[in-house]
């Protein structure tokens, strides 16, 4: 992780961060060193000049001209993941990045992008050693960056990569009770609250949708609730995170076929997505009350599994029609929505890999969204979104929704039919809630094949940053 330095060694491999290289002082490159970067970005448009001094690395990295700051910012963790991925082909094992220009918030965003994108999950790889990164010290000499802006990136960064850890890890290392121990784990370093209620006490509250879900498990359910509530919390009702934990989920008896269950441990994303968040805020000990909610199971086939056609009733007693079992993140939840109405929350956020209808609208490229009574909320965390780039596109949320999934023998039916296939499925949440509330689908975004930049390959921690910025404007509005 990034840390600050004041002094540099002659020794000390270089990132020269600057929009004009002429301001490059001469204590890091020659004139004519200096020279040649300039031809080579104002003539040639390069924006990454090497100078290889026998095996010490000085890059002169340029800010690229962008008037929208995010997209700005963007470019500048992009860079700074290309820059950790030569670092590391050149065998370096450190470098210091120099803010030239006294730009902190691109010189943040570069380290940034190294830090995130150095990222790799080799717990399971023999050769172990030989694959890791050899970049492990990164300084950062700023006049501008205070030492806590740079601690505060480094705790994001830490959850970020514990919700990779989280959702890179396979079923067989990762049962409901598993994931619960790790949130337990979490919570003890984090001085997070940590209550895990068993399958009994789940059995107890009528958990329909969970025990269901379940019903084709050998692994008993897990129900996890994590609370943050530190002294004199700027909200008078809390901020309820509410995340799916299918550690794996193979479609039950409307089983998965083709390709399309090889990444299904994925599906317990939303719940280490929340966790991670929960774990951020309290180790920036953000004055914001939060609770999280975490419903965890496997979804599998047996003999006791949930057929097509099957009622159910869930914890509020709504009954439901299950059209199909691979549906079933939305059952999980469903139970958690209605367990959230006991903390009388001033707005609750669901995240989960619901609807492959999310994936296919906007690819991997932001999170699908929907809200109700939680306008202004939204519209916050979409500037949030913007500037973290973990962007949102709100979808329509429109009554009609609500009458594809009305059922002819139940209150409700699980599915929608074809058409708006991630509204319904939160129509469906949204018919569990009576607070303000916002779904997020990160279907698209949260495990992907091959690494985007700083996202690498498998699961990529998307939400987490954007529900930590969120919880932050909530203590200073900006």
């Amino acid at each position: 992780m990034p840390k600050k330095i004041d002094k540099i060694n002659q020794e000390d491999n270089l990132i020269l961060l600057t929009a004009d290289a002429i301001k490059i002082p001469a204590d890091y490159l020659t004139k004519e060193e200096i020279a040649y970067a300039v031809q080579m970005i104002s003539g040639h448009k390069k924006e990454n000049i090497l100078f290889d001094r026998l095996g010490r690395y000085i890059f002169v990295q340029v800010i690229k001209e962008e008037k929208d700051s995010s997209k700005r910012l963007e470019n500048c963790r992009k860079a700074g993941d290309a820059l950790a991925a030569r670092l590391n082909d050149l065998k370096a094992g450190s470098v210091v990045i120099v803010d030239v220009d006294g730009k902190a918030a691109e010189t943040l965003a570069l380290g940034e992008g190294m830090a995130l994108g150095s990222y790799q999950f080799l717990k399971y790889r023999k050769e172990r050693k030989e694959k890791e990164n050899t970049l492990k010290s990164l300084g950062i000499q700023s006049k501008e960056l205070k030492d806590e802006t740079i601690e505060r990136m480094n705790i994001i960064a830490d959850a970020v990569m514990r919700c990779r850890d989280l959702v890179n890890e396979p079923v067989s290392h990762l049962s409901a009770g598993d994931l619960a121990k790790e949130f337990q784990k979490m919570g003890k370093e984090a001085g997070i609250k940590v209550e895990v209620l068993n399958k009994k006490k789940i059995e107890s509250l009528k958990m329909g949708g969970l025990l269901a879900v379940n019903k084709g498990s050998t692994d008993p359910p897990t129900f996890t609730i994590m609370e943050w509530k530190p002294e004199k919390p700027v909200n008078k009702k809390p901020l309820v995170l509410v995340g799916k934990g299918v550690v794996f989920d193979t479609g039950g008896s409307n089983l998965k076929i083709g390709t399309f269950m090889y990444d299904m441990k994925c599906d317990m994303a939303g719940a280490a997505t929340m966790a991670a968040a929960l774990y951020a805020m309290a180790g920036l000990g953000l004055p914001v009350h939060v609770v999280g909610l975490m419903p965890a199971t496997d979804n599998r086939i047996d003999a006791n599994a949930i057929a097509p056609g099957d009622i159910i009733a869930m914890a509020d007693g709504t009954t439901v029609e299950v059209m199909n079992t691979d549906a079933e993140g939305r059952l999980i939840l469903a139970d958690a929505l209605s367990y959230a109405k006991k903390l009388n929350p001033g707005l609750v956020i669901t995240a989960a890999t619901l609807t492959g209808a999310a994936s296919r609208a906007i690819g991997k490229y932001g999170i699908v969204a929907m809200q109700t009574g939680a306008a202004n909320d939204m519209e916050r965390l979409k500037e949030c979104g913007d500037k973290v780039y973990e962007r949102i596109a709100e979808f329509p949320f429109w009554d009609e929704y609500g009458e594809l999934i009305k059922s002819e023998i139940a209150d409700i039916k699980n599915i929608g039919g074809p058409d708006a296939g991630m509204i319904t499925a939160g129509k469906f949440l949204a018919h569990f809630t009576d607070y303000p509330f916002i779904h997020l689908d990160i279907a698209g975004p949260a495990f992907i094949d091959k690494k985007d930049s700083y996202r690498t390959a498998g699961g990529t921690g998307m939400g987490v940053r954007l529900l930590v910025e969120f919880a932050e404007r909530m203590v200073v509005r900006r």
